[in-house]
C-alpha cells in the first residue's frame, strides 16, 4: 500500500517578510512533527497580496529563483525535516516577472519552477500588471514513495483543463496554494463557496484528492477567506479550516486504493480526445 501524508498552511501574512517567513517555517515544523510529507503553504506568502493594486515599485521585491529569501529558508528547512514544500515566490528572469512555484524536495534541492499559467485581471487581482503568463507549461514533480504531484497555481485551480492536463500527465494529488478573498468591486460576492466548489469538481472528475492553502486576514480593506481544505477522491472534505482561523490541517491518502477507484470510474477510459479539438481553438 502507497500512503502519503499531505498538508496545508493557513495563515495571514504582513508586509514583513523575515516574520512571514518565521511564521510558515513554525507551521512547516507543525506539519511534519504530525507526519506530513508534502507540505503547501499558501500563494506568495513572502508578504501582503501586492496584486490589488498597480505599483511599479513592488517590481523590486521580485528575485530569481536561486536569490529570493523565501525560497532559500524553505529549501534549508525542507533539508532539515525531510519534506516536500511547493514555494510561491514573485520571480524576477531577466527583464520578465512571473508568479511561480518551486518545488522544494526533501534534500532541499529546487526539483524545478512552475510558472503560473493563468494570470487573472480585475479589482483587487490585478495580476497581469505584474506577471507574465507562465511559459514553463503544466509540470508534474517526484514525490515520496515514487509517487507523482501535480501543482497549480491560485487562477489556475478555476480550470478543468489544469487539473485534466496534470493527470494525464501522471499526478497522484493536485496542490494550488492560493491568495483569495473578497472582492472590491462587488461586496455582496462571497466567492469562497464557488472556489472550493471548483476545486472538489477537480477531485471528483479526476478522482484525485486535491490539497488548497489560502491566506486569512484584512489587508488593506481586503478580506482573505481561508477555508483551506483537504479533499479525497470523491470530493468529501479531510479537513479544513475556518475563515479566520491560523493553522495545519493534514491527511494521509491511500493512493493504491485511490488508483483503484479511478479506473473503476472510467473516466480516463472513456476520454474521447478526437472530439475535443474545439478546446485548443483560439476563435
Amino acid at each position: 500500500m502507497t500512503e502519503i501524508t499531505v498538508a496545508a498552511l493557513q495563515l495571514a501574512f504582513t508586509s514583513d517578510l523575515d516574520a512571514n517567513i518565521a511564521h510558515v517555517s513554525e507551521l512547516v515544523r507543525e506539519a511534519a512533527g504530525k507526519g506530513a510529507q508534502v507540505i503547501l503553504p499558501p500563494e506568495l506568502f513572502e508578504g501582503e497580496y501586492f496584486c490589488r493594486i498597480e505599483d511599479e515599485g513592488l517590481f523590486a521585491n521580485a528575485k530569481p529563483v536561486s536569490e529570493h529569501k523565501a525560497v532559500l529558508a524553505m529549501q534549508r528547512l525542507a533539508r532539515e525535516l525531510g519534506v516536500t514544500i511547493p514555494t510561491s515566490f514573485f520571480e524576477a528572469d531577466g527583464p520578465h516577472h512571473y508568479n511561480s512555484l518551486a518545488m522544494i524536495g526533501p534534500d532541499g534541492a529546487v526539483q524545478g519552477v512552475y510558472r503560473k499559467s493563468h494570470i487573472p485581471d480585475g479589482p483587487g487581482y490585478e495580476e497581469k500588471f505584474y506577471f507574465r503568463p507562465g511559459n514553463t507549461g503544466f509540470k508534474v514533480w517526484p514525490g515520496p514513495d515514487a509517487t507523482t504531484l501535480g501543482v497549480g497555481i491560485c487562477w489556475d485551480q478555476w480550470y478543468p483543463e489544469t487539473a485534466r492536463a496534470l493527470m494525464l500527465m501522471g499526478s497522484q494529488v493536485l496542490f494550488f496554494p492560493t491568495a483569495i478573498g473578497s472582492e472590491p468591486h462587488d461586496t455582496s460576492l462571497d466567492t469562497a463557496r464557488l472556489w472550493r466548489r471548483a476545486m472538489v469538481g477537480h477531485a471528483v472528475s479526476n478522482v484525485v484528492p486535491v490539497v488548497a492553502a489560502n491566506r486569512v486576514g484584512v489587508e488593506h480593506g481586503q478580506t482573505f477567506y481561508g477555508t483551506s481544505f483537504i479533499t479525497d477522491e470523491r470530493g468529501d472534505i479531510l479537513a479544513e479550516l475556518g475563515r479566520d482561523e491560523t493553522g495545519v490541517i493534514v491527511a494521509t491518502l491511500d493512493l493504491d486504493r485511490i488508483k483503484r477507484h479511478r479506473a473503476a470510474f472510467g473516466f480516463f477510459r472513456d476520454r474521447r480526445p478526437e472530439l475535443y479539438g474545439r478546446l485548443v481553438q483560439d476563435i
